[in-house]
């Protein structure tokens, strides 16, 4: 049995990792309620967006020439991009993205593609290099509370790469945020546009409607789209980096409060085992004062 001091030392140990905890578990707690303010604007704008891009492709007369809307005849190489955190101590938020992502790739390898690996986060360009994957970039700083800028660099990496034929599909991984408490990992395509986005039940009535309805395009639809299809592709990375922010904050919070709660069952299990040593210890000098006595009367 361990020895009063001993299990003093690391009652002392638990409870200061439990401060610990119960600090990050604050401190998740206050940023996940900015990334919830930041995320609840932000789905709206973007489906806003979706709309306005849809609009526009039903009046376009031809959207041949539009790099972002061409679909190859073969796919053959496919970009998987994981948003994953900077850190980690938040329970299986990183593991899930990677699980998820790992999971697309040996499908796609078993369909005979390559895949190319582009990665948000520390977290997940560690977890691919140790597995002895290339990485052609990464991204780090986004996880904690990501800027328009910060996915309008990805997002021009992956156009380009898309425009210039490296690549035929691009997929982003990542958490969608529901809850502190419920997060759901999703594969999103976001190069080439997907096709379910502009098409409609009848397309020539609705894309009569569309052209006499009271819209005016002014330039013509065509060239609104060309310049609205990377803005459409930004906001989506924008809006998968605010949920995958969220996502983690809320993931963190609930990891620490796990933490601080085994952390206080285990400091009650040290106590009663050093009540129990101490106990032990006096019933052990009362027996060697009584044996004192004992050899000393006889």
């Amino acid at each position: 049995m361990a020895s009063v001091q001993d299990i003093k030392r690391r009652v002392r140990s638990v409870k200061n990792t439990r401060k610990i905890t119960k600090a990050l578990e604050l401190v998740a707690a206050a940023k996940l309620r900015r990334a919830q303010v930041r995320i609840e604007a932000m789905r709206p704008y973007a489906d806003r967006m979706q709309e306005l891009m849809v609009g526009t492709a039903r009046a376009s007369s031809s959207m041949r020439g539009l790099a972002l809307l061409q679909r190859r005849d073969e796919v053959r190489t496919v970009a998987i991009v994981p948003l994953t955190g900077d850190r980690g101590l938040a329970g299986a938020f990183n593991a899930n993205v990677l699980r998820q992502a790992f999971a697309l790739e040996r499908a796609l390898v078993a369909e005979g593609k390559t895949v190319k690996w582009l990665v948000v986060g520390k977290k997940g360009g560690s977890t691919l290099r140790f597995r002895g994957y290339e990485v052609a970039q990464a991204w780090t700083g986004y996880s904690s509370a990501p800027a328009y800028a910060d996915a309008q660099a990805v997002a021009h990496r992956l156009s380009t790469l898309y425009a210039e034929g490296e690549v035929d599909r691009v997929v982003v991984v990542y958490n969608h945020f529901i809850s502190a408490l419920a997060q759901d990992v999703v594969a999103q395509d976001v190069l080439p546009i997907p096709e379910n986005l502009l098409a409609a039940d009848d397309a020539s009535e609705q894309k009569e409607s569309a052209l006499l309805g009271d819209l005016i395009y002014e330039p013509e639809p065509e060239e609104i789209l060309k310049r609205l299809l990377p803005v459409y592709v930004e906001t989506e990375l924008y809006r998968a980096l605010l949920e995958s922010a969220a996502s983690f904050q809320g993931a963190q919070m609930t990891a620490m409060r796990n933490a601080s709660k085994s952390a206080g069952e285990v400091i009650d299990s040290l106590t009663l085992a050093m009540n129990r040593a101490r106990q032990s210890e006096i019933t052990q000098e009362i027996l060697e004062v009584v044996a004192g006595a004992d050899a000393l009367t006889s």
